[in-house]
């Protein structure tokens, strides 16, 4: 493929952008006290639930999470305002990448992001980050109600923006949600780190 062959890149935003630490973010909420084990046990209970997979697919709200989480889990109120502020709040910009993103579109291409995320989440990360006005337009799981690796999400932000998938990279930290790009024909990018994201997208010819 020639390097004048791409025009559009996409990024994920949790582990790519900003910082998404779902054992630390239990450790902070719940202390350090438990094994490693239970955190694991915790982790999972908490992000890989069926309530977790409703917030991020806009079916339900964080305050209906908090109330399921109280039931099931038997979390305080405490506990569950507790979950939620870290979840927002150890969202940090990861090194890197914003400056990245400022070349990319410095160079002429069209950037966007692509992510699984939550309503909540994402007004606090816009109310705190000015990164979000960096991309041409925002594909998010809970608005869409839509999750990656499903073929359906990369084609809605395909086709919202009128976006060629032979033109477009997607870069995303899960494997899994880059083989869901490359199945739909968007070539992909497992990012480790800006560094080194940025040497994989000059190796497949972009110029920045």
């Amino acid at each position: 493929m020639s390097a004048d062959s791409f025009k559009n890149i996409i990024f994920d935003i949790g582990n790519v952008v900003v910082r998404w630490a779902p054992e630390k973010i239990v450790r902070l909420t719940f202390g350090d006290s438990d094994s490693i084990e239970a955190i694991e046990a915790r982790v999972k209970s908490i992000f890989q639930s069926e309530t977790w997979r409703d917030l991020n697919q806009g079916l339900i709200c964080e305050n209906d999470a908090k109330a399921q989480y109280r039931k099931a889990l038997e979390f305080s109120e405490r506990e569950c305002e507790r979950l939620f502020y870290y979840i927002k709040h150890s969202q940090i910009l990861i090194y890197g990448t914003v400056e990245l993103i400022k070349r990319c579109k410095a160079s002429g291409y069209r950037v966007f992001a692509l992510t699984d995320n939550v309503h909540e989440i994402v007004s606090h990360l816009k109310a705190v980050y000015s990164f979000w006005a960096l991309f041409e337009g925002v594909t998010v799981s809970a608005e869409v109600g839509l999750l990656k690796p499903h073929a359906e999400i990369y084609q809605r932000l395909l086709c919202e923006y009128d976006l060629a998938a032979s033109e477009t990279v997607f870069i995303d930290d899960m494997p899994y949600n880059v083989k869901g790009a490359e199945a739909v024909g968007i070539t992909a990018i497992q990012f480790e780190s800006a560094f080194q994201c940025e040497q994989a997208l000059k190796s497949l010819g972009l110029e920045f």
